[in-house]
């Protein structure tokens, strides 16, 4: 009996932390920026591949961060309630707080939505892309900043993915 309740509970273990590592599939056409979807071009948001998606995940949140931001790191884009079911997000999304496919948030150039790489120096920098699935709708207001979607995503992130792209001026 000692023995069959350990095999469960590793088990019960097992399934939950493959569901909290299982990745998502993020991808995005391009290793290196485009100049339309930055400063220098249009500065219109790229298309996104999302795969894999948990069968439990009701919404994605999405956070895009420049880790090479000379004082840090630096947001360019937060979106959440985007349906789960969403597998593709096409380029150009519009900078309103509120969208057909997702609600955004407040970047650090002060905006709503996305604005694409704009480095302020001429060295390469990494573009991270991170897309959460998450186990509800959040409750979380438009424009809010990356700090509010971090916290309301708390405790309800069942997957995660994320996919790299550089750019350099």
């Amino acid at each position: 009996m000692l023995i069959a309740m350990c095999c469960l509970l590793c088990c019960c273990i097992s399934n939950v932390k493959n569901l909290k590592t299982s990745n998502l599939n993020v991808t995005m056409p391009f290793k290196k920026f485009p100049k339309e979807y930055t400063c220098d071009g249009k500065d219109i948001s790229p298309p996104i591949r999302i795969r894999g998606v948990n069968k439990n995940a009701k919404t994605l949140a999405l956070i895009m961060i420049d880790v090479d931001a000379p004082k840090g790191i630096f947001v360019h884009w937060i979106a959440w309630n985007i349906p789960a079911n969403v597998t593709y997000i096409p380029p150009g999304i519009p900078k309103k707080p509120v969208v057909k496919l997702m609600v955004q948030g407040r970047n650090d150039f002060g905006f709503i939505g996305y604005s694409g790489p704009c480095p302020p120096d001429h060295s390469v920098h990494r573009y991270v892309l991170k897309v959460y699935a998450l186990d509800c709708r959040l409750n979380l207001k438009p424009g809010s900043s990356l700090n509010a979607l971090y916290k309301a995503m708390n405790g309800h992130v069942l997957q995660e993915g994320s996919y790299t792209a550089t750019y350099s001026r």
